[in-house]
């Protein structure tokens, strides 16, 4: 079941990015090391309590009164968000629960008046950016930071 997110349930949020994003880390290559600002190592309390202060709508997947999946947006005006942090634990993949969780991001996103969800990647992720694009979102464009031993890209949906 989605819903929103409570404000204690911020800790348990944490854990659940956390956990989800390390698969990622350890497909890829990167570590707290190459990468301490990659989401699986710097998502703490203090980073969503200050998300969700700045107003992110941010929603849970909870299934048996366990959350195991989670994602927020970032309004960015000029009807534009973007999608954070869209997980599911590594034990409840495969079941179309990250599905269910982006087809309500999108639907959220539109309800607050955004025509256009930006989504950011490790652009290596071939798989991941081939499910965003089955779901209509079009790779737009790559950046490379210092910070990161992978180059980020970008994929964007439009909504209308």
């Amino acid at each position: 079941m989605i819903r929103q997110m409570k404000t204690e349930e911020i800790d348990k949020c944490v854990q659940v990015i956390r956990d989800s994003f390390i698969t990622v880390a350890e497909d890829f290559g990167i570590t707290k090391e190459n990468a301490p600002r990659f989401t699986a190592f710097a998502t703490t309390r203090e980073r969503l309590m200050w998300q969700r202060q700045e107003g992110r709508p941010m929603y849970v997947w909870e299934e048996e009164g366990e959350i195991v999946g989670y994602y927020s947006l970032h309004l960015q005006g000029e009807q534009k968000c973007e999608l954070n942090n869209l997980c599911v634990l590594p034990g409840y993949r495969h079941r179309q629960i990250g599905e269910q969780l982006l087809e309500h991001a999108f639907a959220q996103a539109l309800e607050l008046g955004c025509r256009k969800t930006i989504i950011g990647i490790v652009e290596e992720n071939e798989q991941l950016k081939r499910w965003y694009e089955a779901y209509g979102a079009v790779h737009v464009r790559t950046e490379k930071f210092d910070f990161f031993p992978f180059t980020c890209g970008y994929l964007e949906k439009s909504l209308v």
